[in-house]
């Protein structure tokens, strides 16, 4: 029998193909949720597929989605799937690249393995705890900003700038998909990432990943997301997120991301 991990790497790069199908196919039609975000039929379609996988080959565990099965039950499993189908579906909706799939599998509340797929871009990250983070089967490194490089970026959302006054002394990019600007700090890409509202299934891979990498990740406010809690809705709970290639730079971005008044 395959791996967790292999499992899982398989099931998103299957997931990616058939969220490619809903994309050439012009299979985006986009409706708001409560909450503001966006979901289309490819999200709910992802889910279902990813669902009923694991269901398959592991009937013990417990799924936790953003779609279909957003609250963790009061009693858990030692083994919980953490499901985000379709990260980036605004992207995604609107016919941008950077979209992808994150599936997590936790074991006592914490991240055991990690595989996230972004099929327009050829970019599938793995990690499993203890074991390094890779990208395409390469291993991958964070790396702190280059002295005499003229330039360096840090990942954020569109919320940052709305709900902070921002200090950071990077380059801003917004790309799009909480996921895939961690993975870019893992990669060595970014030397800062922030997150200011993303829910449990939008960081719960990429932060294995991050860990793996020799990153540093946190949470910037409020209640750490791990281990889980048992009985908790997480649609809604957020859990904003920094990340970096040192514990220094998460430290400093702590007082550079200044949060406004309501």
């Amino acid at each position: 029998m395959e791996s967790p991990l292999e499992f899982a790497n398989q099931l998103a790069l299957q997931t990616g193909e058939l969220l490619l199908d809903f994309y050439q196919n012009d299979g985006r039609h986009a409706r708001t949720k409560l909450d503001r975000s966006v979901v289309t039929e490819a999200d709910i379609a992802a889910d279902r597929f990813i669902s009923q996988s694991i269901q398959e080959s592991f009937p013990n565990d417990i799924l936790l989605s953003e779609e279909l099965k957003p609250s963790l039950p009061h009693e858990a499993s030692r083994a919980v799937w953490v499901i985000d189908p379709l990260d980036g579906t605004t992207n995604f909706s609107l016919g941008l690249p950077t979209w992808g799939v994150s599936i997590a599998r936790l074991v006592d509340g914490w991240p055991e393995i990690a595989a996230l797929n972004f099929p327009l871009l050829g970019e599938g990250y793995q990690a499993q705890r203890g074991q390094g983070a890779y990208l395409n089967g390469e291993t991958i490194h964070v790396k702190p900003p280059i002295p005499d490089q003229p330039a360096a970026f840090f990942s954020c959302c569109s919320r940052t700038h709305r709900k902070y006054t921002v200090m950071v002394p990077y380059k801003p990019r917004i790309l799009g998909s909480a996921a895939y600007g961690l993975c870019t700090v893992a990669r060595g890409i970014a030397v800062l990432g922030f997150e200011a509202t993303p829910k449990i299934w939008d960081i719960a891979a990429a932060w294995l990943l991050v860990t793996e990498a020799g990153g540093v990740i946190e949470s910037h406010a409020g209640a750490n997301p791990f281990p889980l809690v048992p009985g908790t809705d997480y649609s809604q709970r957020d859990f904003p997120t920094l990340a970096a290639a040192t514990q220094e730079l998460v430290s400093r971005a702590r007082v550079q991301l200044i949060p406004k008044e309501k």
